[in-house]
């Protein structure tokens, strides 16, 4: 998955885009799906997809997710039983009580964040760090990966195999993760020391697995709505997009039979 918005809020582009072709034509698309499927509200028809890729990852999935795709995700867990979408985006108000409803036993990472409801803004929740990051010069934002002992931790040192360590950063809507919103049990790959934030995250749910990784692209720091996708052939050693494919590469995996 990448930059998708799993609460129902439409990416939280109403303040900015509510106008906007683009954006009329996604409502438009997103409640004709919902309807179609049996559901009044987009935000119920989300709800019950993010469940069902959480069935998917319980049952021995894999899933790897990115930008908004990320906390918006674990947003939809948590509150899965819980109205906080405004009037705009469902056609009634949000429960006012809706953050003490919230049950982060649900989620795959994050923990006792507080959701950011205000339909205006162009934030989820607590956990997104790209405020953080844009006050950070962009020569200066970077992550480090960790290293790991491929003897006893084969799957994490995969997915943070790479030709460089120190990584440069890159925005999205959903940049990374404020480190004391993240699950004690979460393993994080790669951080910003500096800034307190995660990038790069893992963790296990019943007998799959999960990878979130902040940020939309690896090599456009700002991408903006609107701007060109972006050409790989002018990257063809781009230690960010190794990342994303260390993830598409390692389920495929396997064991080599040992000599007895």
């Amino acid at each position: 998955m990448h930059h998708e918005d799993f609460t129902g809020q439409y990416g939280k582009f109403y303040n900015s885009y509510r106008n906007a072709a683009w954006y009329l034509q996604q409502v438009a698309e997103a409640e004709a799906d919902a309807n179609s499927l049996g559901y009044t509200k987009v935000s119920e028809l989300k709800r019950d997809v993010a469940k069902r890729i959480q069935e998917y990852t319980a049952g021995g999935g894999f899933l790897f997710t990115m930008c908004s795709g990320t906390d918006s995700y674990d947003i939809a867990l948590a509150a899965q039983n819980v109205d906080m979408v405004e009037s705009m985006f469902d056609g009634d108000p949000a429960d006012p009580a809706a953050q003490s409803k919230l049950d982060f036993s649900k989620t795959f990472a994050f923990k006792d964040f507080m959701l950011d409801m205000d339909p205006n803004k162009y934030e989820f929740s607590t956990i997104d760090g790209t405020n953080t990051h844009s006050r950070t010069p962009q020569d200066m934002d970077i992550f480090t990966l960790f290293e790991f002992s491929a003897k006893w931790d084969l799957i994490p040192t995969m997915l943070t195999q790479n030709h460089m360590q120190v990584i440069k950063g890159f925005m999205g809507q959903t940049t990374s993760f404020h480190k004391e919103y993240v699950k004690s049990d979460v393993l994080i790959l790669g951080e910003s020391k500096a800034l307190n934030t995660a990038k790069y995250i893992h963790g296990e749910f019943g007998r799959g697995q999960w990878t979130f990784y902040g940020g939309h692209d690896p090599e456009d720091y700002r991408h903006l709505v609107g701007d060109p996708p972006t050409d790989l052939n002018l990257h063809p050693n781009s230690p960010g997009y190794r990342l994303i494919l260390n993830n598409i590469l390692f389920p495929a995996a396997k064991k080599k039979p040992q000599k007895t």
